[in-house]
């Protein structure tokens, strides 16, 4: 990787890598003083024998320390699958203060990763815009994290949004039950992105989408006569923001209203975010649903 690289891509790359580390470590640390205390990252690979489990499966070393019967687990059964989609459309370059949310993404997700890998899980990462960009299947190694990191630092904005055909692509392929995290702008037809969703649900994926809002997205608080640029499709409206600002926020509020029910009725946990939200908020929500998945 190192010889692709320039010396100023790596150097960003150490402190891409640093930074997610620190944020986990630092999140870790902050369990124990609060009221999640007990989400553990260390998960036991055997289980109770129960009726039917072949024979050749019972540890009889852990019998013999414990005088109680205990399978092991393969890899298959303990570890969770996840796969990270993560959008890079142009909308997602879009920042009214000190950072873009790509860049607030590109963290939630590098933290998500180092998370899994801490916890031994498999966590793998699909690219998007309109279409799928690049593709890591999910793997358990730590060193798998390289090319994972690098592609989420590296990613270039690009294209519109097209959510639909992605979600229904990936459900298509992927077989076995996993955890499916979407980190994207959702800036689509909200009816097409549940549609999407609900087709992993309907294999038996468990979902968590978080929804990456710039604070004027939410709050449309413009001072001055601006010109707006649609980002993946160039078209230009100049609009006196004051004006307009009631129907925006309903509008708005109606879609993320739309999202969120949406979301709840199909099972899926929906995260509303902006790029001023805490990251520890989010890692714990990942927890949550982690422990119920």
């Amino acid at each position: 990787m190192a010889n692709l690289l320039t010396d100023e891509t790596i150097a960003k790359l150490k402190r891409f890598q640093l930074s997610a580390q620190q944020i986990v470590e630092g999140f870790l640390i902050g369990l124990h003083k609060s009221p999640y205390h007990g989400f553990s990252v260390e998960f036991s690979d055997h289980r109770q024998y129960n009726p039917g489990d072949p024979l050749k499966s019972i540890d009889w070393k852990v019998v013999a320390r414990t005088e109680r019967y205990y399978v092991k687990r393969y890899e298959e059964e303990t570890n969770l699958r996840c796969y990270i989609l993560f959008d890079h459309s142009k909308s997602m370059f879009y920042q009214s203060g000190d950072t873009t949310k790509i860049e607030y993404a590109r963290q939630l997700a590098g933290a998500l990763a180092w998370l899994m890998m801490s916890q031994k899980d498999a966590v793998g990462l699909f690219t998007f815009t309109h279409k799928v960009t690049q593709a890591f299947h999910p793997k358990a190694f730590r060193s798998y994290l390289a090319p994972i990191f690098e592609t989420l630092l590296t990613t270039e904005p690009q294209d519109s949004t097209d959510v639909l055909p992605v979600l229904h692509q990936m459900a298509e392929a992927i077989r076995k039950r996993s955890l499916i995290i979407l980190i994207s702008d959702l800036l689509d037809d909200p009816e097409k992105i549940l549609t999407g969703l609900k087709h992993f649900r309907n294999r038996h994926h468990e979902v968590i989408v978080f929804h990456i809002q710039d604070p004027q997205e939410e709050q449309f608080r413009f001072r001055r006569e601006t010109e707006f640029v649609d980002s993946e499709t160039g078209e230009k409206v100049k609009v006196t923001p004051w004006q307009i600002r009631g129907s925006y926020l309903e509008a708005y509020n109606d879609y993320v209203r739309t999202l969120k029910e949406g979301c709840h009725q199909a099972q899926i946990e929906y995260n509303p975010v902006t790029t001023a939200t805490p990251f520890n908020d989010l890692l714990v929500k990942y927890l949550i649903k982690r422990r119920k998945g």
